[in-house]
């Protein structure tokens, strides 16, 4: 169980954690969600022990490895599948020692701790997970020097996927990948055999691949059972209460202190003012909820709308080589309202159709009809590190107004989501999101009749990727999206096309099923190892079945100290749950119109907040006799 105790940590003075506490369960899968800026990535680096706390600590089962995703991706001539293999250092170094040691006893040694390691199973485990990450089998024998940076990002990844580490902290790891890739992800995850903790605003991954959420929010944690819709559903029962509870807390304070104020200087009235000047002070007030609302975006629909198709593709090729052109036999219609996702992989030609879609790329051969007359307003993700960094959204206002005054301008920024604190803000001091939002607000603010978005919610979080669904459907022009986020692609395309095999073509089945299509084409489609390890793969098919009757065995041994574990969790959810109803009925002013009652339901309430605290503390206990002998078993 990963324990957080008490951190606070500070940058410049600024508390981002302050007193943040969360206890984590061995083998959970959690997602760790907050507003942008929030302290995820923080929290994250002082778990893996980049940062520390200015006080508090964290505390882990003794010998657990923490897997932490790199910063720097690997660069040099080594094979893809080399790189991932050499990063498991025992392994590498007990196989380089064995070809070179002499002494029969540590060769015996050696050997015997290779085959406890599944060590020649290895290969085809570092295999598959690349092929999983979008790497075919002339991929992974590549050197890593060929490939840009997000790629080798993915191989940084797939690193430490194969590691297996006993946590698991990955921080926005679908940045990097594309559709395909995170769905292959989500399916690895919601099977992976130990702890993980996920930093991620791709809401369907959150819902699949986790268990729990723990949000971060104004530097406190709270852990949620449940994927993210759970989440949202829980904490917005959560926030109604508080503030049922905050109205009802106030106007008690309102009544005491007039109570005072009218009654401190009577004499026959002193003691009762000074017993509730006690009470007042003792009474905690409940804070306030500060939602942090989320700017819209803006997308404005074409002025005067063209009859469909918007554009019609005939016998076309497109490409940058004549020789050798990457998409062929193109016969495609867009219409005037059609919102249509791309899927395939990345290295597929989506960029190169979005390209010839554009304007920015003419066909080779065939024809685009309507081209000339639609106008396009194109996003792409490299376009972020195109804007000037010594720029400000007014500056680029500006060139786009030119005859405005500057209340106009202003005035249309703040449509667009910058208001005085952001207008005069230069590009460099922006955070991701906030660039993305003024790329955005660029590519559609001459009101185009066609928006091509590729991967546009890279940089946003959940809530401002559900503002800009929110957008889309009331733009009336067409769409064409290319995005990893699969509650985007759901909750706006009503069109799918794939782009594969040199061509597009609609792709008639929905999201669900195109799921189950990729993770089939991409699991091993031959689990034998290479010959070299035959004699080894005999050896492991024949201890299968002894390997099952241990593991049975040790079920069996933990059956009990499981189902402890279990009844009590089940014991605090069921007192959660009461107490939740109770403070319900405390937070309506009906209660209180007959003071018999009332006091009865706060009775009741004092009793179960005790038995929930004694029910808590009996859960950690089992959780923690349970993991012990689970730890034991796995060393024996």
């Amino acid at each position: 169980m990963l324990h957080i105790n008490d951190i606070t940590y500070r940058i410049e003075g600024k508390p981002i954690l302050e007193d943040a506490t969360a206890a984590i369960p061995t083998g959970h899968k959690v997602g760790l969600v907050g507003r942008n800026g929030a302290g995820k990535s923080t929290l994250l680096k002082l778990i893996a022990g980049e940062l520390h706390p200015d006080m508090g600590d964290m505390t882990l089962p003794k010998g657990a490895r923490i897997g932490y995703v790199a910063q720097e991706a690997p660069g040099g001539a080594e094979s893809l599948i080399d790189w991932v293999l050499s990063t498991d250092t025992e392994r590498a170094g007990l196989i380089r020692e064995a070809e070179t040691a002499t002494d029969p006893n540590r060769i015996a040694e050696i050997h015997i701790r290779l085959a406890d390691m599944g060590a020649h199973a290895a290969p085809a485990r570092a295999a598959a997970i690349l092929a999983g990450l979008g790497f075919d089998d002339a991929a992974q024998r590549r050197p890593c020097s060929d490939f840009s940076g997000g790629w080798r990002m993915r191989v940084a990844l797939a690193a430490v996927l194969f590691l297996e580490p006993d946590l698991l902290l990955l921080d926005e790891p679908t940045n990097y990948l594309d559709l395909e890739g995170t769905l292959w992800l989500e399916s690895y995850l919601r099977a992976y055999p130990h702890t993980v903790l996920i930093v991620s605003h791709d809401r369907d991954l959150l819902n699949r691949a986790a268990g729990a959420i723990l949000h971060l929010d104004r530097g406190k944690l709270t852990l949620y059972a449940g994927g993210y819709d759970d989440f949202e559903e829980t904490r917005r029962m959560k926030q109604s209460l508080e503030g049922k509870l905050k109205k009802k807390q106030d106007d008690e304070r309102r009544r005491i202190q007039a109570f005072i104020d009218r009654f401190r200087a009577k004499a026959t009235k002193a003691r009762q003012a000074q017993s509730r000047i006690k009470a007042l002070a003792k009474m905690q007030p409940i804070a306030s909820q500060v939602e942090d609302r989320v700017a819209p975006f803006l997308l404005p629909s074409p002025e005067k709308p063209l009859a469909s198709p918007l554009m019609r593709i005939e016998k076309a090729s497109a490409g940058y080589d004549p020789a050798m052109p990457i998409l062929t036999g193109l016969d495609l219609r867009i219409d005037q309202d059609d919102r249509i996702a791309l899927l395939g992989a990345n290295g597929n030609g989506k960029s190169t159709f979005a390209k010839l879609l554009a304007g920015k790329l003419s066909a080779l051969t065939g024809n685009v009809f309507g081209a000339g007359r639609v106008s396009v307003g194109f996003f792409a993700q490299h376009q972020l590190d195109e804007l000037n960094p010594q720029a400000t959204p007014f500056d680029y206002i500006v060139k786009l107004m030119p005859e405005a005054t500057e209340a106009q301008r202003r005035a249309k920024l703040g449509t667009f989501g910058f208001g005085a604190d952001k207008a005069d803000t230069k590009c460099a001091n922006l955070s991701g999101g906030e660039k993305a939002r003024l790329l955005l607000a660029l590519t559609a603010f001459h009101a185009p009749h066609l928006l091509i978005l590729d991967e546009p919610t890279n940089h946003l979080d959940v809530d401002s990727r559900e503002a800009l669904i929110h957008a889309l459907a009331e733009y009336e022009g067409a769409v064409i999206l290319i995005s990893h986020d699969r509650h985007l692609v759901e909750a706006t395309a009503d069109r799918l096309w794939l782009v594969a095999n040199g061509t597009v073509r609609a792709y008639d089945g929905d999201m669900e099923s195109y799921r189950a299509e990729l993770l089939q084409a991409r699991s091993p489609k031959n689990d034998r190892p290479s010959a070299s390890g035959d004699a080894a793969a005999t050896d492991q098919r024949a201890s299968r079945a002894d390997q099952r009757k241990a593991a049975a065995g040790r079920r069996a041994e933990l059956a009990p100290l499981k189902k402890a574990m279990q009844t009590a969790e089940k014991s605090v959810e069921r007192l959660t749950a009461e107490l939740a109803k109770l403070d319900e009925k405390l937070a309506s002013p009906d209660l209180y119109a007959d003071n018999a009652k009332a006091s009865q339901v706060t009775l009741e309430r004092g009793q179960t907040a005790k038995r929930l605290a004694e029910a808590e503390d009996a859960w950690l206990a089992a959780t923690a006799a349970y993991e012990d002998a689970e730890e034991q078993a796995a060393s024996a």
